[in-house]
């Protein structure tokens, strides 16, 4: 199989990971018979600096030419510093989500056993979590009409939903679960929002259509303390714009650290795939920066080309370097391995484990032999 890819660096450690995630990418196609093309595009922090656009329109181009995008990360602290910047980062995500159509984000929340004493959680707390988040991307309160009274007095943020974009994301979570637990969980502010009102009504429709899925409605306060008591109890959540935002975030310290869990952004036309944390401009250039986000998000763009063994075997390599301790500063301060060794680690499993040899790697690393 050829595929082309289209790679966005971005901003701080967004090179870092994603030159890991690449790394990876072609040790599959190594041993797998796949051939991967790269075209590199700017955005965020560093197109502003080099263009003067956020996205510049050459890089909407590379992605449309490509059959998935791998994305690193945005934002710089004179941009999230200076709230009165015209132009910034976040600009070129927003815009590139709406250009291409990505409607619907998907984040899986898992945790590794040799990773509880990292969550704030105890661990029979963290025993079997397995859910995914599908969060609307293109609506809602982010890109709807912003104003400011002439004083600077008064602001509005305008949030609004339409039956056609809840339609498409429920559907997706939908046929998920079916693939699941079948069970479905909408999390929104029914009580006291409109928007939330029409979204309960429109997921209450679309639920007829798949019977064998069970559905329950929590509102998005209940939600994020139920994340936090019973993460256990989610399979698939469905959910608007900001709502998403925040939730899947406070769901990703579940697993010990942000730098472990990837996302992917679907639409009519492909697909963008990135790690769910931050630029974090001040690991930047350092060599310390947790890959696996990247990595993972690499094999969710397999599962997306249909190409399962390949999106395991990644995940094993995973499994196998945290199990084993190759990890980096954020999982273990005194115990650590760099940026570029844990990609290194991860290249090595999936190339010495071809033909069905599961046996563990012996991986060279900086002159010493790790078995």
């Amino acid at each position: 199989m050829e595929k082309k890819i289209a790679v966005i660096l971005g901003d701080g450690i967004g090179p870092e990971v994603t030159q890991q995630s690449i790394k990876v990418l072609n040790a599959i196609g190594h041993r797998f018979g796949h051939v991967f093309h790269y075209s590199y595009g700017l955005m965020g922090a560093d197109a502003i600096d080099k263009t003067g656009n956020p996205l510049p329109d050459e890089t909407i181009a590379t992605c449309l030419q490509s059959d998935a995008i791998l994305f690193g990360a945005i934002g710089h602290p004179k941009y999230d510093n200076d709230p009165t910047a015209k132009v910034r980062p976040e600009q070129g995500l927003l815009k590139l989500r709406k250009e291409l159509q990505l409607f619907a984000n998907i984040r899986p929340i898992n945790t590794y056993h040799a990773l509880h004493h990292l969550s704030p959680l105890k661990s029979k707390q963290l025993k079997n979590v397995d859910f995914v988040i599908y969060r609307e991307l293109t609506g809602g309160i982010y890109f709807g009409k912003k104003e400011l009274s002439e004083d600077q007095s008064t602001a509005t943020d305008e949030c609004t939903y339409s039956r056609s974009e809840i339609e498409r994301v429920a559907h997706l979570a939908f046929q998920h679960a079916q693939k699941r637990k079948k069970k479905l969980t909408l999390v929104d502010k029914a009580n006291v929002l409109e928007t939330s009102r029409l979204w309960r009504k429109v997921v209450q429709e679309i639920a007829t259509q798949y019977s064998d899925v069970t559905v329950d409605y929590m509102f998005v306060d209940n939600a994020a303390m139920q994340i936090i008591q019973f993460p256990a109890h989610f399979d698939v959540v469905l959910t608007e714009n900001m709502f998403g935002d925040i939730i899947s975030d406070e769901a990703s310290v579940l697993s010990g650290s942000l730098g472990l869990l990837p996302s992917a952004s679907v639409g009519n036309k492909t697909a963008l795939f990135e790690p769910i944390h931050g630029s974090y401009p001040q690991a930047a250039g350092k060599d310390i920066a947790n890959p696996l986000g990247s990595i993972l998000s690499a094999a969710m763009m397999l599962d997306y080309f249909q190409l399962t063994d390949e999106a395991a075997a990644v995940r094993e390599a995973v499994s196998w370097t945290l199990a084993h301790g190759f990890v980096t500063k954020d999982i273990d301060a005194i115990n650590n391995y760099a940026t570029t060794a844990v990609g290194d680690l991860i290249t090595d499993h999936i190339e010495r484990n071809a033909n069905g040899d599961r046996r563990s790697s012996n991986a060279s690393l900086n002159q010493s032999t790790i078995i």
